[in-house]
């Protein structure tokens, strides 16, 4: 045989086996691990909460004077949102707290945190303060309510004040500090020690044998171990999790998110999220399916998903709920309305994310230098998220601050797969 021949063929071969190694290693996932889980038929919580609404609603029909069982219907309607994603739930209970801090005259501990609990899902923060305020100064059951304000200065991005509350809790035995201080860690962009102390709080969990704590916990962890590039891991965590509560949108979504961004199988991915939105709403995942049918370019797809986005926006319950996708959608097609609305949530919350919001849409108005400004003063050095990292680093290149821009870059290119596929080519553009 011609040796010329021989080589190509060993060059064929090599090529093809280096393929297939590639192709084994990011092989992740099992579409027979999951599947029977894209079309559950039943859906546990939801019927419970159908139950409680029944069992209550009927309770204070019958006697009307029992202020309780309007916060027994409102945990219903709290329980109604975690199983659907329809915000009209959330609002529902947030109207019946409401009622009984009234009647209570905001003096019930227990109510206060509640309605603080619905505020922080609405991304009503500076109310959620204002109620855990009046909560700390009635004194009972403090602890929590510390726990409670740590959550709500971090999302206010006062960072003194939330450090400050979660020296006033320290116990590394508790479930409730250690999330929180992975929390803390993952703020300040220690990654591996916001594993260590979620690893610790998971354990926790477990022993506690609480499904709700289980559930919340490897989802979370999940989270972070994709942060870590561990996807083997996250995966596995999400499978647990789905394992307990066959219903669980967001674990769903995360799987999702891995066959997408790191198996490069977006079709698999769209078929995981059509099955997770035809029973559970939220309109992010319109934004997520458009990404993909953008990556695939499915221009079709991609219009038909961002009108789903527009139209459920037209629902003002969700208040400011979608104000950073709103910012982000419409930063480079309507800046006068992104720069409205990035204005609103530095308003409402100044972290360094909303400051990116801000800065983003002046960049794309073309106003660099108050771009420039917002970046120096309010975010460089003071968040490690990808997305916002690369908006920086755009804005960096625009300037010419290339010394600056180089670390961003590599960064960057590490974090491919929290970003998503569509934005690699972007990045080593930079």
């Amino acid at each position: 045989m011609n040796s010329k021949y021989n080589i190509l063929l060993i060059a064929v071969a090599f090529i093809l086996f280096t393929n297939c190694k590639e192709e084994m290693a990011t092989q992740i996932t099992n579409v027979n691990d999951y599947d029977a889980y894209l079309n559950v038929s039943d859906n546990e919580a939801l019927e419970r909460a159908k139950q409680n609404e029944l069992f209550w609603s009927q309770k204070l029909k019958q006697t009307p004077n029992q202020f309780p069982y309007k916060g027994k219907l409102a945990t219903t309607y709290s329980n109604y949102f975690s199983a659907t994603g329809q915000v009209e739930y959330l609002k529902k209970a947030e109207d019946y707290l409401l009622e009984v801090n009234e009647i209570t005259r905001y003096n019930n501990v227990s109510y206060l945190k509640s309605l603080a609990y619905n505020y922080i899902s609405q991304h009503k923060f500076k109310e959620a303060l204002t109620t855990l305020t009046k909560a700390e100064l009635i004194g009972e059951d403090l602890q929590d309510t510390r726990k409670m304000l740590f959550d709500v200065y971090l999302e206010l991005g006062n960072y003194e004040m939330a450090h400050t509350y979660l020296n006033t809790f320290e116990n590394f035995s508790d479930f409730d500090y250690l999330i929180r201080l992975s929390k803390w860690s993952d703020h300040k962009g220690d990654l591996e020690s916001a594993i260590k102390y979620m690893e610790k709080a998971l354990s926790i969990a477990e022993a506690s044998n609480l499904s709700p704590l289980k559930q919340w916990s490897y989802t979370n962890i999940a989270d972070f171990y994709g942060h870590a590039g561990d996807i083997k891991t996250s995966y596995e965590y999400y499978l647990k999790a789905l394992a307990l509560d066959p219903n669980d949108a967001y674990a769903k979504k995360g799987i999702a998110w891995i066959v997408y961004s790191y198996e490069d199988n977006p079709e698999e991915a769209l078929r995981i999220l059509n099955a997770v939105t035809d029973t559970f709403f939220a309109p992010d995942y319109f934004l997520l399916k458009a990404e993909i049918a953008e990556y695939i370019g499915n221009e079709n797809m991609v219009e038909e998903q961002l009108e789903l986005y527009k139209n459920a926006m037209q629902n003002e319950a969700y208040g400011d709920m979608y104000n950073k996708y709103n910012v982000l959608l419409y930063a480079e097609t309507n800046t006068e309305k992104a720069i409205s609305i990035a204005k609103a949530e530095v308003e409402n919350r100044p972290t360094p994310q909303s400051y990116d919001l801000l800065a983003w849409t002046y960049f794309n108005n073309g106003n660099l230098d108050e771009a420039l400004q917002i970046v120096d003063r309010h975010i460089i050095g003071k968040t490690f998220e990808p997305e916002t990292l690369y908006h920086v680093a755009e804005i960096y290149k625009a300037a010419g601050k290339r010394e600056a821009l180089a670390p961003l870059k590599k960064e960057l290119l590490a974090s491919t797969y929290e970003l998503g596929p569509t934005m690699e080519a972007k990045i080593l553009k930079l």
